[in-house]
């Protein structure tokens, strides 16, 4: 029966592969600061825009110099400042009503990708009003115009400012879904690194893992393009030679903007060639225990990778040749292990722990279905995994070392 699963889902990813080139992927124009965003907005004719952020952001003053942008405008806004680090429908649902009480005609996300996520979430709910949410969960499910939406990251990582994905959680049932489609990519991108100097450390290292998650199930998978090799070794580069600067001093500007520059790089990668089981077990994650969706990439990294073995090894050692971690001499196999092990370093570097304890082994069959489900067919896995395969996975995740 597997046989059979395996070469659907091959047929499934070379589909989306084989049209690839055809796809109306975009790239969100690169605004450098916030100061532009009045002149954006009033030349796109926009009269009110609805803030969307996060208590924290709110707290931190980051929303300020948009507001003071906004207000020397003469433009109305008003802020949703109570999304959540894994953002609910009761969230989208809640800023929708504000959006409309308000009478706003755009949408102006600043914050990480969670902020984004509910931004994307809010335009699809404008597009459509007579569906809910999880009616447009899947692919190309948003297929008309959403509101114009500006991305502000304020984490260097999601890449959520430039992707056609926005990942909710159905507070009901702790699961999380996906919604892709072309409309919801941001029309324009604020890359301005003066707003990511105020992040903590542990922040700036678990986006800036998400980051290299990013690049790296791009590369890896089987739906790559000279496109997306290239951000995607690319953006592993910048992350190698800058997230332990940002890490250790936040006031580094160059390695701030660096780090913003891997994770937009990562996310046009990621847009077009998708991602992997790294990010199917961390979206379970975060659906039942609401795990941070970048600590969850990063303690799920080496383990995912290493359990691909032999069919994720050549690419691998490329990866690890543009971190900066073995040579082009090396073997694969070597080459991978190698880049496997910088990333454990890395992590550790930081302070992000090797396993996740948080998960309960009695959870493990269900999330690793869920998991399954969530990546086959469309994730372009260099190894389609079984369930059972993937619970071993959730044990050395959870710090389990064998499977009672």
């Amino acid at each position: 029966m597997f046989i059979l699963k395996k070469i659907g889902c091959r047929a499934v990813q070379l589909a989306f592969r084989a049209v690839l080139p055809v796809l109306p992927y975009r790239e969100p124009r690169i605004l450098s600061s916030v100061d532009a965003l009045g002149e954006v907005l009033l030349a796109r004719g926009e009269a009110s825009a609805l803030i969307v952020t996060s208590a924290g952001s709110a707290k931190r003053g980051m929303i300020v110099p948009i507001e003071e942008v906004l207000q020397k405008q003469g433009i109305r806004y008003a802020i949703y400042d109570k999304t959540q680090p894994n953002p609910t429908v009761a969230n989208v649902e809640e800023a929708l009503q504000m959006y409309y009480e308000n009478g706003c005609d755009s949408l102006i996300a600043i914050g990480g990708g969670s902020v984004m996520d509910c931004a994307k979430g809010i335009g699809a709910r404008v597009a459509y009003p007579k569906k809910e949410l999880n009616k447009l969960a899947g692919v190309m499910r948003v297929l008309r115009k959403i509101p114009l939406l500006i991305a502000i990251p304020t984490t260097a990582g999601t890449g959520s400012e430039v992707t056609l994905a926005a990942v909710i959680t159905d507070e009901k049932t702790r699961h999380k879904y996906a919604i892709m489609s072309f409309p919801l990519i941001p029309q324009y991108a604020v890359l301005d690194a003066a707003l990511t100097c105020s992040m903590p450390p542990h922040l700036t290292a678990t986006t800036g893992m998400d980051a290299l998650t990013h690049a790296v199930e791009a590369y890896i998978g089987r739906a790559t393009c000279r496109k997306t090799r290239r951000l995607a070794l690319d953006a592993t580069a910048l992350v190698f030679e800058n997230i332990e600067k940002a890490y250790t001093n936040g006031q580094d500007t160059v390695a701030r903007e660096n780090m913003l520059h891997a994770a937009y790089k990562a996310g046009v990668a990621f847009s077009m060639s998708y991602v992997g089981y790294i990010h199917a077990i961390a979206h379970s994650l975060g659906g039942k225990y609401d795990t941070p969706h970048g600590l969850a990439n990063a303690v799920i990294m080496p383990h995912v990778l290493g359990g691909y073995g032999k069919s994720a090894h050549k690419k691998l050692h490329r990866l690890g040749i543009a971190a900066g971690v073995c040579n082009a001499g090396d073997s694969h196999e070597v080459g991978a292990k190698k880049f496997i092990a910088a990333v454990r370093v890395l992590n550790a570097s930081m302070q992000i722990p090797a396993v996740i304890s948080d998960i309960k082994e009695a959870d493990i069959p269900a999330l690793a279905k869920h998991a399954e489900r969530e990546a086959n067919p469309l994730y372009p896995v260099p190894r389609l995994m079984t369930g059972k395969e993937l619970e071993v996975l959730y044990y050395q995740i959870a710090g389990l070392n064998t499977k009672k």
